[in-house]
C-alpha cells in the first residue's frame, strides 16, 4: 500500500479507458481535443484496479453495507435487508472489467512490461471470480469474456470446483509472471511495483485456499499441499504497509468515504446520523479492555450527561442490530448509544480502506497452523502478529487529538500487554473463536465486501444473534447462505443457468440452497 495520490490517474476521462473500434471522417471531426485518442496498457489497467478497490468500496450508504451484513451497525433511515438478513440478486458486472485485459497485454510495450501487466490480470481474474462464486456457487468461469474473442454470447457454467481450481491456477500465474516483471504504469495501489503485486496475489491464495478448508481430502485441489508451499517457498506481505487498500486525499472526488465533505457533495447521510454501533462489535472491545474500542467509537452522550468520563468503558454502548426496527428507534432518539467516531466524518484523508490486509494474512496463517496444515510458527506467534498490525495500521492512521483517541492511547507497551491477556487458549474450537474474532474487530471498516459475514458463514464465528421475530429470511429460523443468480442471467442465459442450478441445488434458487463450497 503506498500513499499515493489517485489525482492524475482520476483526472484521466473515462473515454480514455474505453475500447474504441474503427475509424471514420466522422470521427476525426468529432476528435476532442481534450481526451487521448491513444488507449494504453496503464490506462486499462487503472480502470480495473480501480473497479477492484473504488467502485466496490463505495461511498455514504453504500460504504456501510457490507458492515451493515457483518453486524458492526445499525442504520436507522429504515428498516435495511442486509442488517435483517434479506438477500435479492446478485450480478455479474464486475466480470466484464475482464474484457480489458487482452488489449492491456497487446499494448504493453515490452516483455517486462508484458509479464506484469499480464501477472496483473491474473490476478485481477483471480480475485473477480473468487468474489463472484462466492455469491452464488457455480458462476460461468472458462467461457465468460468470449464474446468477443470467440462469439460465446451465453457462457456456459463451470461448478464451483473447477471455478477454484481456475481461481488457484491464475494465482499461480500471478506468481511467475509478476517475478519477472518490471514497474508498470496505470497503478494507484503500489505505485506500479511488481513485487507488491506478487506478495497481494500470493497472500490472498492463502485466503482463497483456508476457504476451501472443508475440501483438503480433494485430491485436485491439494488445499494443504498448496497452502505449505506458498508459506515455504513464496514472498508474503510484509507489513501493513503492503496492504492492498485505496489511500484517500482531500482532492474532490477522493475523499474518505465517510467523510463529512463540504455540501453539495452528496455525502448528505453522513450529517443524517443514521449509524449505531452494534453490541456485536462494542461488547467484545469492552470485556476485552481493547483500546480500538475509543478510536472506532464515541461515548454514549447520556452516560457523559450522568458523569462517566470517554475514558469509561461503560460509557460506550452498543445496539443489538437483529433487535425490532421500532426498538433500535427508541434506542436513537433516546441518543444512548455509541457512534462512530468523529475521525471517520472529520478526516477527509482518513486510514486506507482495505480490501485484503497483512493482518488478514496473519489470522489466515494463525488458523492454518492452529489445523496443523503449517509448523513454521506456532498459531501464537501469527495471531499476536495479526493482532499488532491491525493495532498499529489504526493508531498510525488516527491524528493524535483527545477526539479520536480519548486519550486511551494505543502504544507498543499497551499492544504488548493487550496480546498477552488475549492469548490463545482452550481447545481448537475456543482458539478458532478467538481467531475469527480478532480478524472480525481488525475488519471493522476494512475487509473485502463482504468478509465479515462470510466468515461467520464459514467458521459460526463471531456469533450473530438469530432473532426469529425480525429476520427477513424464509424460513426466519435460519441465516440465509447465498444471493440468487443474476436477473440478466434469467433473461439472457437463462438455458445454462438452469443446467447449473439444477445440478446444485436440484433446479431451486434459492437463498438457503448449500452451494459445494460449504459441503462437508
Amino acid at each position: 500500500m503506498k500513499n499515493y495520490s489517485l489525482k492524475n490517474i482520476l483526472a484521466v476521462p473515462l473515454g480514455a479507458i474505453t475500447l474504441l473500434a474503427g475509424c471514420s471522417k466522422f470521427d476525426k471531426i468529432n476528435t476532442d481535443p481534450n481526451q487521448t485518442s491513444q488507449v494504453t496498457s496503464g490506462m486499462l489497467a487503472t480502470g480495473m484496479i480501480l473497479n477492484i478497490t473504488r467502485s466496490s468500496i463505495s461511498s455514504t450508504k453504500g460504504f456501510m453495507q457490507p458492515y451493515l451484513l457483518g453486524k458492526y451497525l445499525t442504520w436507522g433511515e429504515g428498516q435495511e435487508s442486509f442488517q435483517y438478513n434479506k438477500f435479492g440478486r446478485a450480478n455479474f458486472d464486475r466480470l466484464l472489467q475482464l474484457r480489458n485485459i487482452p488489449p492491456m497485454l497487446a499494448y504493453a510495450e515490452d516483455d517486462g512490461l508484458r509479464k506484469s501487466y499480464s501477472g496483473l490480470g491474473h490476478f485481477i481474474r483471480a480475485w473477480q471470480f473468487f468474489q463472484t462464486t462466492m455469491q452464488v456457487g457455480d458462476i460461468p468461469y472458462s467461457q465468460a469474456g468470449k464474446g468477443e474473442s470467440s462469439n460465446i454470447i451465453q457462457p456456459a457454467y463451470d461448478t464451483q470446483k473447477e471455478v477454484f481450481l481456475g481461481i488457484l491456477n491464475e494465482l499461480d500465474s500471478a506468481n511467475i509472471l509478476l517475478a519477472e516483471g518490471k514497474k508498470f504504469a496505470g497503478d494507484p495501489i503500489y505505485a506500479g511495483e511488481a513485487d507488491n503485486w506478487r506478495r497481494l496475489a500470493n497472500s490472498f491464495q492463502l485466503h482463497v485456499l483456508m476457504n476451501l478448508y472443508k475440501k483438503t481430502n480433494d485430491p485436485d485441489l491439494k488445499v494443504i499441499a498448496r497452502f505449505n508451499d506458498i508459506v515455504a517457498n513464496r514472498p508474503l506481505m510484509r507489513s501493513y504497509a503492503d496492504n492492498f487498500a485505496l489511500t484517500y486525499t482531500a482532492a474532490a472526488g477522493q475523499n474518505y468515504p465517510w467523510s463529512d465533505v463540504p455540501a453539495g457533495s452528496g455525502n448528505s447521510f453522513v450529517k443524517s446520523n443514521y449509524t449505531m454501533l452494534s453490541a456485536t462489535l462494542i461488547d467484545p472491545l469492552k470485556a476485552m479492555k481493547d483500546r480500538r474500542l475509543f478510536y472506532y467509537a464515541k461515548p454514549s452522550p447520556v452516560k457523559i450527561a450522568a458523569g462517566k468520563l470517554m475514558t469509561d468503558w461503560d460509557a460506550y454502548i452498543g445496539a443489538e442490530p437483529s433487535n425490532a426496527f421500532p426498538v433500535l428507534q427508541t434506542m436513537r432518539v433516546g441518543k444512548d448509544y455509541s457512534d462512530l467516531n468523529n475521525r471517520y466524518v472529520n478526516l477527509v484523508n482518513a486510514e486506507p480502506v482495505s480490501l485484503f490486509s497483512y493482518a488478514e494474512l496473519q489470522f489466515v496463517l494463525a488458523e492454518a497452523a492452529l489445523r496443523g496444515w503449517i509448523s513454521t510458527a506456532p498459531a501464537q506467534t501469527y495471531y499476536a502478529a495479526g493482532i499488532t498490525s491491525a493495532m498499529k495500521f489504526t493508531a498510525a492512521y488516527t491524528p493524535d487529538l483527545e477526539d479520536y483517541h480519548h486519550n486511551m492511547k494505543i502504544d507498543d507497551n499497551y499492544i504488548q500487554t493487550y496480546v498477552a491477556a488475549v492469548a490463545l487458549t482452550g481447545n481448537t474450537a475456543a482458539q478458532l473463536q478467538q481467531i475469527i474474532l480478532q480478524k472480525y474487530l481488525a475488519g471493522f471498516l476494512q475487509g473485502s465486501n463482504y468478509n465479515a459475514w462470510y466468515e461467520h458463514r464459514r467458521t459460526g464465528y463471531p456469533v450473530f444473534i438469530l432473532n426469529a421475530t425480525t429476520n427477513l429470511n424464509t424460513p426466519t429460523t435460519q441465516f440465509p447462505v447465498r444471493w440468487l443468480y443474476p436477473a440478466n442471467e434469467l433473461s439472457f442465459n437463462n438455458a445454462n443457468m438452469d443446467a447449473a442450478v439444477q445440478r446444485q441445488f436440484g433446479g431451486s434458487d434459492n437463498v438457503n440452497s448449500v452451494m459445494w463450497l460449504l459441503k462437508d
